[in-house]
């Protein structure tokens, strides 16, 4: 009879939860304080100034025009309580104080399995922070981050530290820091969101086991930056026209990366100039410097830096400066399928070892590869070898260009073509396709 009467007894508590009204004037942390667990509190339109703290399971709803103000002190919603709901409300205003991670939802470890959903939050110093709260949901809001400040002084839409279990899906983030940080995470799903005007769309440190897939970057520092971490799924992402890298990879281990897509061309007519790149040890581009130029990004496609064990399935890198930067320090990894079009340099690999990226019997595409396939079985006759020796020079000697055209490197050149043995170790494709895939098209976010 006490199991029974315990499941008598939830029943009842949730038969009579009630939905409170609050309305602008009132105090809203007496009404939230009044409320009982499973309670609907629901804010008329109107503003609401002020921090208020959620401690017990609850819903707060109402329209975009119920906005909480923050009034620019200290979080503008706390949440300490598991099973909450924040739903369809305006959120502004928080703090400035980084250290203090000042947010517009902070989401405290004892806050799990919350959900936050369908609401805007706009001028906070962090959109949503979920720190240790597992098992959270962060879907479909708008998120708007600090404008007209240093990147050091903002941050990011959403960050996470220690939540396993969260889904961060159909969202759109616009300026701040990064759309998503998270750090020392596992078993997280960034899904469908959508980023513009942000250092890096999403940025991960030390998260494991974890999902990236369908998310559209456009015009950022950075697409996707996985550092540290291990056995991800990297799938159907996008990176359109980002200034430096569509995706780094920096100790990433592991992991599919698969049906990706990086596309690059004009930026317009006045760029950013920085003396700090993305990858410098101190993780954070400095204040912009703009001048006045006509400047294509991205920088590189794809950065694989000190990178292991990976599959590199079905992705398509498109009118990047450089390709795929591959450093020497990248063992194990499978890049296979690919498509490679109009990159102005198709691969950087400065190592002396070889490298035959074809698995199987198959290769990748290049747009520039000019081989014949006479058998028809798609799969050129002869091997493609993106570098030689003249382009190793030039990238340990860039002044050195000035003597591209000269008779002597066409020499140098020619001999390599005829006598293979002469090339330097690098980047070969022995089984190179004659046409490319199926052009990666990943739905639009939101």
């Amino acid at each position: 009879m006490f199991p029974a009467a315990l499941v008598a007894a939830g029943l009842s508590g949730f038969a009579s939860a009630e939905t409170l009204t609050a309305v602008p004037g009132q105090p809203l942390q007496a009404v939230l304080d009044g409320a009982r667990a499973g309670d609907v509190v629901t804010l008329a339109p109107g503003e609401y100034h002020g921090s208020i703290r959620i401690e017990r399971p609850l819903q707060l709803v109402g329209s975009r025009k119920a906005v909480l103000d923050g009034d620019g002190s200290g979080n503008v919603i706390t949440v300490s309580a598991p099973d909450v709901t924040v739903r369809g409300l305006t959120i502004r205003a928080s703090g400035r104080d980084l250290q203090a991670m000042n947010s517009g939802i902070f989401l405290q470890k004892t806050a799990e399995r919350a959900t936050i959903e369908d609401n805007r939050l706009v001028g906070n110093l962090f959109g949503v922070y979920v720190h240790g709260a597992r098992g959270s949901r962060v879907v479909r809001n708008e998120i708007e981050g600090l404008r007209g400040v240093r990147l050091s002084e903002a941050g990011n839409g959403v960050s996470l530290w220690n939540a396993p279990d969260v889904t961060i899906a159909n969202n759109i983030f616009r300026y701040g820091r990064d759309g998503i940080f998270s750090i020392s995470s596992s078993k997280d799903r960034f899904v469908d969101n959508r980023f513009e005007q942000v250092r890096f769309a999403v940025h991960y440190m030390y998260t494991n086991d974890s999902e990236i897939s369908g998310n559209v970057s456009i015009g950022n520092h950075v697409g996707y930056a996985i550092m540290y971490s291990n056995r991800l799924l990297v799938r159907g992402n996008s990176s359109d026209h980002d200034r430096d890298y569509g995706f780094l990879f920096n100790y990433a281990n592991y992991a599919q990366i698969e049906g990706n897509r990086v596309t690059g061309g004009p930026l317009g007519a006045t760029t950013e100039k920085t003396e700090e790149g993305p990858d410098d040890e101190r993780g954070m581009l400095p204040q912009a410097k703009r001048e006045s130029a006509l400047k294509s990004g991205p920088e590189k496609c794809v950065f694989i830096y000190n990178t292991n064990h990976n599959k590199f399935r079905s992705n398509w890198f498109e009118r990047c400066a450089i390709g795929v930067h591959f450093t020497a320090g990248s063992e194990g990894n499978e890049i296979t399928g690919n498509a490679f079009v109009s990159n102005a340099n198709q691969v950087k690999y400065v190592g002396t070892r070889h490298l035959d990226w074809s698995t199987g019997g198959r290769g990748n595409y290049w747009s520039d590869n000019p081989a014949f396939d006479l058998n028809g079985d798609g799969i050129a006759d002869t091997a493609y070898r993106p570098n030689d020796l003249i382009d190793r020079v030039l990238w340990t000697a860039p002044a050195a260009k000035v003597l591209i055209n000269s008779p002597a490197v066409q020499v140098i050149r020619w001999a390599q073509a005829q006598f293979p043995a002469l090339l330097p170790g690098g980047v070969v494709d022995s089984h190179p396709l004659v046409s490319p895939p199926q052009r990666v098209a990943p739905k639009e976010a939101r």
